[in-house]
């Protein structure tokens, strides 16, 4: 008899090797991100997608279960991420904490925002408020781990407690720390957006296609985050799957830009586009506008365009958002030497505040004078840029 329990302790049920316990670990890790990023994210946040209630009910059981994590909690603790990026009521900026505190310690700073009963209510509308939700879900968070630990006891022995210990590790890691503050750190970006976001790769398998900030701060709303050819996302993957069998919806997935020809001056269409489309926008500004004038300068010069330090580059794309007030100052500095590269950054400061604009008629009127000043600047790329800019139209997607 206590050989047996000896036997039970050390290995449990399955009496399974290190490989099978890697495969459990690996299986149950990815579907927790799959409730993470297809329930929690796409589906409850953004409303991107609409799951069957079937898997949205499992997802729901299956989060409470691995992670212990409140639906409506981490749904409003990301809508007030995406309302205040990057100010200081933002829960988990990097700009504004650090890297380092969001990378080690996005778990304390998810716990402190999801603590604020005002942001409950306010950003997290719209979330399950059922029984079980009220009973067990929410009523007893908890409950799920510790259901968890005894099933990987059981499963495994005593080693069990370390699988759990992984798992419980896992969303904390990749999601609080990593996808939150790498994914505003370091990377590269599609879309110049108001904010730090960007893609850690270009394939996002690991982490359900999170990897894909950038992206999906450029189009929250959209259920799919891969949005260039070269780019995957195994989340959009998991979603079409489910589709085919009738069980999810595609509610929203980012519009495609398209250029009309034959548009003399902007109209509502190209509003309506440049505003969808802004992010965009701004992104083939800095690459076909104030690229090649800083290029052409620095030819000019007898230099590289690599003699502008990549801080400053990246800095002009934003128009240095994120620089501190002595770094301002000397990009401020470079301008004034460089007339052409001031007048484009002026050029793109004034688009940029067009884009913040309320009400369609002055918007237009802006937008309209935008064109015709750039048409007339003398400046082939800007000239180049906003022929084609008059142009933008939406195509809706039929993904």
């Amino acid at each position: 008899m206590f050989d047996a329990v000896l036997n039970f302790l050390s290995s449990g049920l399955l009496h399974a090797g290190w490989l099978t316990m890697v495969v459990y670990l690996l299986v149950m890790t990815q579907i927790t991100i799959f409730t993470v990023t297809l329930y929690l994210h796409r589906c409850q946040t953004h409303r991107g997608v609409d799951l069957h209630p079937l898997i949205a009910n499992f997802f729901r059981f299956w989060g409470w279960l691995t992670t212990g994590m409140v639906t409506k909690e981490w749904v409003a603790v990301h809508r007030k991420h995406h309302a205040k990026v990057e100010t200081e009521e933002d829960p988990h900026s990097p700009q504004i904490y650090g890297l380092k505190k969001v990378f080690w310690d996005g778990v304390g700073l998810y716990r402190n925002a999801s603590e604020v009963k005002e942001d409950l209510e306010k950003y997290g509308r719209g979330t399950p408020d059922d029984w079980i939700e009220r009973k067990l879900y929410s009523g007893h968070p908890y409950w799920g781990p510790t259901l968890m630990l005894i099933i990987n006891l059981a499963l495994f022995g005593v080693i069990g407690a370390a699988v759990w210990a992984v798992q419980m590790a896992w969303i904390p890691f990749w999601a609080a720390g990593f996808v939150n503050g790498v994914g505003h750190w370091w990377g590269y970006r599609n879309f110049e957006s108001s904010d730090t976001a960007t893609n850690l790769v270009p394939w996002g398998v690991w982490i359900g296609g999170e990897e894909l900030h950038n992206n999906h701060h450029a189009f929250p709303s959209s259920a799919k985050f891969a949005l260039r050819k070269w780019e995957f996302d195994i989340g959009w993957a998991a979603i079409c799957a489910l589709r085919a069998v009738g069980l999810a919806k595609v509610l929203r997935v980012a519009p495609t830009l398209d250029v009309r020809p034959n548009v003399h001056l902007p109209d509502a269409e190209t509003l309506k586009a440049v505003l969808t489309h802004r992010f965009q926008a701004m992104t083939d500004f800095y690459r076909n506008v104030i690229v090649p004038t800083l290029r052409d300068e620095a030819q000019h010069a007898g230099e590289s365009i690599k003699a502008t330090p990549r801080r400053m580059r990246r800095a002009l794309a934003d128009g240095g958002r994120w620089l501190d007030g002595e770094s301002r100052e000397r990009m401020q500095a470079v301008l004034a030497k460089r007339p052409t590269l001031s007048t484009v950054c002026d050029f793109r400061n004034r688009l940029a505040d067009l884009m913040e604009q309320r009400g369609a008629e002055q918007a237009l009127k802006g937008l309209q004078q935008w064109v015709v000043e750039a048409e007339q600047s003398g400046i082939r790329a800007l000239q180049e840029f906003a022929q084609r800019l008059k142009s933008y139209s939406v195509v809706a997607s039929n993904a």
